[in-house]
């Protein structure tokens, strides 16, 4: 289950932890301050040091092979004041354990089997016999009493520092899986975590979560691939008819086709080595941020009427201009954020800080290429501009049901989120992201085969005749915090139209 990490983390007293019954409820050993906050390495059978969960595929009809799981020079470091307080010659003067809990067993961690809600283990359970004084609550998995894992390490005397020895952990179940850094001695509080945690799966250290998203990327290549083939062979069976609107519609496909392969070779990257090199997420994401704004500026140009009620976008091109660079900007930041940061980095405020504006700018496109549109359908009419008119009907009514499927679709995310807060049906996460990529291939297909080249072109390009002006086209801004609805303005249109 592949997760590599290194990064220094904060522990806090697990005494402080919530009731048994929510231990794995957040990506954090604690839920009063932060723990263990390893670099972002998902796993697929184990989470790393922040307790990020992880799952293991395994094949179904032989028998499994188990994952691995490794600590690598875990470091932990107390405050000076804590270590003084000790004999230099004792022994076992702090303990800080690593537990490694699947899901489905995280009722056994706590006393909630012993009817109380301690996740420590106090005298008077010790006298129970239940338990050990200073240690975290176990209760083993009748069917496997080795799990949950427990792993412990030791202080010793006043030395402010201990390091885990090197530990291997074997996974036979497929599951989602924890990892927790805990301590119940209160003088341990402020504790450092320093080090590497490395998971791998049967197939690869790519995690059960992500592993179905690789081969998505890869047959949305090929689906892009296959596009892109088609319309090549349109656009150069009528070359000589080809208007600047064909031109930007390859350009996307082509945006397209590098963007879900480079996000394929990342995940295989990832999968072989178990590391993200920056270079390849970086340029991953780059193209992300490119393609929707490329899609979206020219779905805004092209609702505006461009090339078919107005030849130019006269003073508005700056505002258009000036709205695409801060889109490309926020989203730039928000992918930067999401796949290169470390899984404590950003708290929900920062998280929001730089979710909000992306939001309140997918609104603005939609706001905007909806009254565009209505206005361009109005001039159409009037002019009784029939092929025109009934192109723009089609592309409308196909913004529309975008809109419609993605609201839809969007519901169903938030229920999906909050029925699942601990990831128990991780199998079927990766058709969340998944889905915008397909509605926005399914889009873009559309556009292509409204606007493929023809013999005839000219009937739908912007000609004196119609007496279209290029009047400018005013802007309202509705400040909403409305989610954005994914890539439902990714439909990449660019549109000249045909005279009719």
């Amino acid at each position: 289950c592949g997760c590599r990490g290194e990064a220094p983390a904060r522990v806090s007293p697990f005494s402080r932890s919530p009731s048994p019954s929510r231990p794995a409820a957040r990506t954090r050993p604690s839920t009063s301050t932060p723990v263990a906050a390893l670099r972002r390495a998902p796993t697929h059978s184990s989470s790393t040091a922040a307790a990020r969960a992880s799952t293991l595929p395994n094949p179904p009809q032989t028998p499994p092979t188990p994952s691995s799981g490794a600590f690598d020079i875990v470091t932990f470091r107390r405050s000076q004041e804590s270590a003084t307080r000790h004999e230099e010659m004792q022994q076992k003067t702090g303990l800080v354990e690593a537990i490694i809990v699947e899901i489905q067993d995280r009722d056994k961690i706590g006393g909630s089997y012993l009817h109380s809600d301690a996740i420590c283990c106090t005298p008077e359970l010790d006298k129970e016999k239940s338990c050990k004084v200073g240690e975290v609550i176990i209760r083993p998995n009748p069917d496997n009493p080795d799990w949950p894992k427990r792993i412990q390490t030791f202080f010793d005397g006043k030395n402010e520092e201990t390091t885990m020895g090197t530990q291997s952990v074997s996974i036979n179940k497929t599951g989602m899986y924890y990892l927790y850094f805990m301590f119940c001695d209160p003088q341990l509080r402020g504790l450092k975590i320093t080090g590497r945690t490395v998971w791998r799966n049967p197939h690869g250290y790519i995690p059960g979560k992500m592993a179905p998203m690789m081969t998505f990327f890869g047959f949305m290549s090929l689906a892009y691939l296959a596009l892109g083939l088609l319309w090549f062979l349109q656009f150069v069976r009528c070359w000589k008819d080809i208007l600047q609107l064909h031109y930007h519609i390859t350009a996307v496909i082509a945006l397209g086709m590098c963007e879900m392969a480079f996000w394929y070779f990342e995940y295989a990257n990832f999968n072989s080595t178990g590391t993200r090199p920056m270079g390849i997420t970086l340029w991953a994401v780059t193209f992300t941020a490119v393609k929707k704004t490329v899609s979206r500026l020219l779905l805004l140009v092209v609702s505006m009427g461009y090339g078919v009620v107005r030849p130019t976008l006269g003073g508005i091109t700056y505002r258009v201009a000036a709205l695409a660079i801060i889109y490309f900007t926020a989203s730039e930041a928000l992918e930067l954020v999401e796949n290169l940061g470390n899984i404590n980095d950003f708290s929900g405020k920062t998280r929001l800080f730089l979710v909000l504006p992306v939001a309140i700018l997918d609104a603005t496109f939609i706001i905007w290429i909806f009254s565009s549109l209505s206005r361009t359908l109005e001039k159409l009419q009037l002019r009784r501009s029939m092929a025109k008119l009934e192109l723009y009907r089609k592309f409308t009514n196909s913004l529309a049901m975008s809109v419609v499927i993605s609201i839809a679709w969007i519901g169903y995310e938030l229920y999906f989120n909050a029925t699942d807060p601990l990831s128990e049906l991780w199998r079927r996460a990766w058709v969340i992201p998944a889905f915008w990529s397909v509605l926005s291939y399914v889009l873009l297909a559309i556009i292509c085969a409204l606007w493929s080249p023809s013999r005839n072109p000219t009937g739908f390009a912007y000609s004196e005749e119609t007496g279209d002006e290029a009047d400018e086209e005013g802007l309202s801004l509705v400040g909403s915090a409305v989610k954005g609805t994914g890539d439902i303005v990714n439909m990449h249109v660019f549109t000249e139209d045909k005279r009719a």
